[in-house]
């Protein structure tokens, strides 16, 4: 009896006192189309931004190489995804703020000839301050006093204060692989939270978009990056075929 009681109590403990990161990832099918999504809490989840290993100077480019970066500092990864998109020189095509370090600038670029996605005006930046994370049209956060923890920029914002971005056609025939971040409701006590999905078949830019909004609850979302996206956990392992610049990702201290 004695011994139920100790095992008890420790599980009650364990329960009680380690900090559990138990990430929700799930495969919601919406529109005909299924998706694997990833949801946060920042208040919880130390999600951070990833660029170059400190140690030699060069981007981690793999999932892996940043895993085991990260092990070598008794730390697991949880999750990782990448960023947005980047140059042939594999650095971040806009802004990138890690640590609160301004690693590349951010960039005015505008919709034209040869702008590609990331131009396609309302463009924006997602970042991390402290416990809050949001998602800001570029000319919005040039002229904010914002200074993040982690930020990067991407593009075009497929949903921003609820409305879909003005280019985005309903028939529209572009229909690609998608990944995203939105800033959603649905946390306990009205908490916001930050969900990052990726489409498992080609979908256009209004139906990725619309699940935002209309299935993840997300009054702001970004998107991220086409056919080549991917993300790591433990149990979905490494999607990855290409090299990334910027990774997002949440570690668990061992």
């Amino acid at each position: 009896m004695r011994r139920a009681l100790l095992f008890l109590a420790l599980t009650a403990c364990l329960n009680a006192c380690t900090p559990i990161q138990a990430l929700e990832v799930s495969t919601p099918v919406w529109g005909g189309s299924s998706y694997t999504v990833t949801t946060l809490d920042i208040s919880r989840d130390a999600l951070k931004l990833y660029w170059k290993n400190p140690q030699t100077g060069q981007p981690f480019l793999r999932f892996q190489t940043l895993r085991t970066y990260l092990a070598g500092r008794g730390e697991t990864l949880l999750f990782a995804t990448n960023s947005g998109i980047y140059t042939p020189q594999f650095a971040p095509l806009g802004l990138h703020v890690e640590g609160g370090k301004n690693l590349t600038r951010l960039n005015n670029a505008r919709s034209g000839p040869g702008g590609g996605n990331f131009a396609l005006r309302p463009n924006g930046v997602f970042w991390i301050q402290g416990s809050k994370a949001g998602i800001m049209e570029t000319d919005a956060y040039r002229d904010s006093d914002l200074t993040p923890d982690y930020a990067a920029q991407s593009g075009p914002l497929l949903v921003s204060g609820g409305q879909i971005h003005p280019e985005f056609n309903e028939g529209s025939t572009s229909f690609k692989l998608r990944s995203g971040v939105g800033v959603c409701k649905g946390g306990p006590g009205g908490k916001m939270l930050v969900k990052f999905a990726i489409s498992a078949s080609p979908v256009n830019f209004y139906t990725f978009a619309t699940f935002f909004r209309d299935a993840l609850g997300c009054p702001d979302a970004l998107y991220l990056d086409g056919s080549i996206s991917a993300l790591y956990t433990p149990d979905l392992g490494d999607g990855q075929w290409v090299n990334f610049a910027g990774m997002w990702a949440v570690t668990s201290k061992r």
